[in-house]
């Protein structure tokens, strides 16, 4: 019996809720991602997480618990998305190579009352060769990736140092989840 609705279609996500043992369902919501004009990463990150488990309980209606989240990386105070393209995937490596990005993962848990945390954390790209970016676009993790990079993935290769939650860069901090979860009476470890 699940504990709680995940509203996102990331595997990423189920397996790390399947890694602290929650159960749960999957309702898969679409919003509008589009930056608001002005709009800062982290309340960007932190909207989004909202508007994913608000779309979910509006459409589904669920007795269970919602948990959204929404993941970007930053650099240089710019939102770098999914990429549209081998383009557009080529040109945010570029960018990432030799230097320190922050990765914001906003999750927000609808249950008795609402709760949301944020976990940030910094990660330094080795630098890249064009080669190895081709090699790397050409592998298909690219695709439908914050940042056009998997850090669970071949791309954890290009990381030289990481200063936060490894899961956080993944799509969801598993720190920030269990204290969340907790506050509904949901223990990771019971």
């Amino acid at each position: 019996m699940p504990k709680i609705i995940l509203a996102s279609a990331s595997p990423r996500r189920q397996e790390l809720l399947k890694q602290i043992k929650i159960r749960h369902q999957v309702h898969v919501v679409d919003i509008d991602e589009t930056p608001k004009l002005n709009e800062l990463p982290v309340d960007y990150v932190q909207r989004l997480a909202v508007e994913k488990a608000t779309a979910c309980k509006e459409k589904f209606h669920p007795k269970l618990p919602i948990l959204a989240a929404d993941t970007t990386v930053v650099l240089n105070g710019k939102i770098m998305g999914k990429p549209q393209d081998e383009t557009d995937a080529k040109a945010m490596l570029q960018e990432l190579s030799g230097n320190t990005h922050h990765v914001f993962t906003a999750i927000a848990l609808f249950g008795k009352t609402q709760h949301s945390a944020l976990s940030v954390t910094k990660v330094t790209f080795k630098t890249l060769s064009d080669a190895q970016i081709h090699a790397y676009w050409q592998s298909g993790e690219p695709l439908g990736k914050a940042g056009s990079y998997a850090i669970q993935g071949v791309a954890s290769a290009f990381i030289e140092r990481i200063n936060g939650s490894f899961s956080g860069v993944m799509g969801l901090p598993l720190f920030e989840t269990a204290q969340l979860l907790a506050l509904e009476g949901i223990e990771v470890i019971s």
